[in-house]
């Protein structure tokens, strides 16, 4: 099990297939908060994906269990806040 602590803030975060998917702001309970910059729809706010959805940390990335196409369906399919 991937432990949370080993994510720190301003970590880029990568898909499985190892394309950017965005940047670490914070972690926030069991999710992952990505800096506002990784808006999806360019607007600034921030998104969230599960910390579940993370398969590792390796040279200083977070590397995700899902693609980098399906984390930013996800981050996309999120309600803008």
């Amino acid at each position: 099990m991937m432990n949370a602590t080993q994510i720190k803030d301003h970590m880029k975060i990568v898909g499985s297939c190892g394309n950017p998917v965005g940047t670490v702001d914070h972690v926030e309970g069991d999710k992952l908060k990505l800096t506002r910059d990784s808006d999806p729809h360019g607007q600034g706010h921030h998104h969230t994906l599960p910390l579940s959805s993370v398969k590792a940390v390796e040279n200083g990335q977070v590397v995700l269990s899902m693609n980098s196409g399906e984390a930013k369906r996800t981050l996309s399919a999120q309600q803008r806040h």
